[in-house]
């Protein structure tokens, strides 16, 4: 397997190039500079989330994508340890474990994320028809939903609709860690 940066540049790359975009257009598309996305593709950085997140909406695709290949497919079980996947992108304030990668097949996919205290990230609309399903685990965290933060604590779950503006944080002093289960609309 390769290194979360090498798939990373590997993938960005490709994607650019099916599309036909030059890094300009890519840049216009994702609104992530042209260096940055540069430097992406020379692994040379490793992006936060939020501009991973900005990628993937230029793209209109999963963020796992960038994260990890889709497993291969076979009858049996698929079995994921989330030690063995958790990591913190570019020292964000958001460890991210890839659980499920997205799959057009079944149309969703499904991270357990982890905020560290003070974290706060507002996330800007995902693509039409998204909706997003949280179930928090441990810890306490607000969402963001409709303007107003919403406290929740352990085993709290909500669905809401991704394609509006919508945040994450965790005012308290210890780590706040909860699923997030995102499905696309027609599997895309």
């Amino acid at each position: 397997m390769k290194e979360p940066n090498q798939y990373l540049a590997d993938t960005l790359k490709a994607l650019r190039k099916e599309r036909g975009w030059s890094l300009d257009a890519c840049a216009r598309e994702t609104g992530v500079s042209k260096a940055m996305l540069g430097q992406i593709e020379r692994g040379e950085s490793s992006p936060t989330v939020a501009t991973l997140w900005k990628i993937a909406g230029g793209f209109h695709t999963s963020l796992s994508t960038f994260l990890e290949p889709v497993p291969e497919s076979h009858p049996g079980p698929l079995y994921r340890q989330t030690d063995a996947l958790r990591r913190q992108p570019a020292g964000d304030g958001m460890l991210v474990a890839p659980l499920f990668p997205f799959e057009a097949r079944f149309g969703f996919e499904m991270f357990e994320l982890t905020l560290l205290p003070g974290y706060e990230r507002l996330s800007d609309p995902h693509d039409r028809g998204v909706i997003e399903h949280v179930i928090v685990q441990g810890g306490e965290m607000e969402l963001l939903l409709d303007g107003e933060w919403q406290r929740l604590g352990p085993g709290a779950a909500v669905r809401f609709h991704a394609d509006r503006p919508h945040g994450y944080r965790n005012p308290g002093t210890e780590p706040a860690v909860f699923y997030n289960l995102i499905h696309y609309p027609g599997g895309s």
